[in-house]
């Protein structure tokens, strides 16, 4: 798994103008300062740009770049400042131990002694933040059933003390504390296929942040709805929600999400001049946001996210060769030496992408093979598990309906559909 930033705003850059990184290559040796310094750029100094292994080009470079594309290094995602440029991708904690480290902070005495007092310190509160960080940070991995049932025991813990001794400002950080553990809880539901629950704790959450003016918290809670359509086939629902969610995230990860939720949608329904301009936009957001110090909590957009988000759009917009370059990274960015995940959920989808990608092109063997990948992933969102195995499962049907591989894909997606409804999960092991 590379130690690199992904340089996202180039990359965008390059697919708002349909540009392969050969083309983008060739374009670059061709601009005045290009023909003038004899450049020999190639499609893998691109891809190294891209994926943050060069993070300042060479002058000759950079002013051919600022020729072809009008925009300075730094607007095309480029820094001089090298000590961004490393474990952006792996966190400082696993997500385990994030989990247990949870655990042990809820089991001190001082916080059990806290939490029975009249009077809420700032100890108290302190405390109550960073286990529900510890919580949104244990998502990517630890199931949604263990997770679902944590954040509901912390919830029942928390919220008494909404209706103690407070202050203005005590009970307008508890609200905020407890928006962000309802906001999980809805995703934990949904993932689940929980849909009333998830719901109902997607309102609480918003209204939460409604209440205290918290628009990054407001913003996740229209994300959520965006999520939900998208998952529902309601496209046209996931930009009007992703768009809501806009007017009120303000410069955050939030937005960020929101941006490319309504890229997703855009993609849905086949918007691809659209869509590729709410990827760049995200980039740009992205771009101007302080390096995130945990990128494996759920609530903080990354910049490996984007690449991931990138894969999907470019897969429903069918435009395979750029789907298939942003899945594989996707896979390599996020995969350990010993062949494990820090983000599973993301994984188990780039394969699918991977699938549909290989199906079109009639590789039947490697279409399958990417789609069993996906759901022999431990953790994973079998709500959206299902709706992207049901993408693969069409095109299969379409283009390999009587191949007993495909068959045999149906079968396992068939079984899939079935524990989601039944909420049995087991019937996947």
């Amino acid at each position: 798994m590379p130690d690199y930033i992904p340089n996202v705003r180039l990359r965008a850059w390059r697919n708002e103008n349909r540009l392969t990184r050969a083309d983008m290559a060739d374009r670059i040796n061709a601009t005045p300062i290009g023909v003038a310094e004899g450049l020999a750029c190639d499609e893998e100094r691109v891809r190294r740009w891209e994926a943050g292994e060069v993070r300042w080009p060479r002058t000759p470079y950079r002013l051919a770049l600022t020729q072809l594309t009008g925009l300075e290094p730094e607007a095309l995602g480029f820094t001089q400042n090298r000590q961004t440029g490393s474990r952006l991708i792996e966190a400082h904690m696993m997500p385990m131990d994030a989990l247990r480290a949870e655990a042990d902070l809820y089991g001190t005495m001082q916080l059990a002694q806290q939490l029975q007092a009249s009077d809420v310190g700032s100890g108290t509160l302190e405390a109550l933040a960073e286990a529900v960080d510890l919580l949104c940070r244990a998502y990517p991995v630890v199931s949604a059933s263990t997770l679902r049932d944590r954040t509901q025991k912390r919830l029942a813990q928390i919220n008494h003390l909404l209706a103690g001794r407070l202050t203005l400002d005590q009970h307008r950080e508890l609200l905020v504390i407890t928006g962000w553990l309802t906001a999980l809880l809805g995703c934990v539901h949904y993932d689940l296929g929980e849909r009333e629950e998830a719901e109902t704790a997607r309102r609480t959450a918003f209204e939460m942040g409604r209440q205290v003016g918290h628009g990054e918290l407001m913003g996740w809670a229209h994300e959520m709805s965006a999520w939900f359509a998208l998952v529902e086939g309601r496209y046209e629902d996931v930009v009007t929600a992703a768009r809501m969610g806009q007017a009120v995230a303000g410069p955050s990860s939030a937005m960020v999400q929101l941006t490319l939720q309504e890229a997703r949608g855009l993609a849905r329904v086949g918007d691809r001049r659209e869509a590729d301009r709410a990827l760049t936009r995200g980039a740009e957001v992205l771009g101007s946001l302080p390096m995130p110090d945990h990128p494996d909590h759920h609530f903080v957009f990354d910049h490996a996210k984007w690449v991931f988000y990138a894969a999907t759009c470019y897969t429903w917009l069918v435009d395979d060769d750029r789907a298939e370059e942003h899945a594989r990274e996707t896979i390599q960015m996020h995969t350990r030496p010993d062949g494990t995940s820090n983000a599973p959920m993301r994984v188990a989808d780039a394969h699918i992408d991977l699938g549909i990608v290989h199906a079109r092109r009639g590789d039947l063997d490697a279409a399958v093979n990417h789609g069993m990948a996906a759901f022999d992933i431990d953790r994973r969102s079998l709500t959206d598990l299902v709706n992207r195995a049901g993408d693969l499962n069409r095109v299969l049907r379409q283009h390999h309906r009587r191949e007993a591989l495909a068959e045999e894909f149906h079968e396992r997606f068939l079984t899939a559909r079935r524990a989601l409804i039944a909420h049995q999960h087991e019937l996947l092991d």
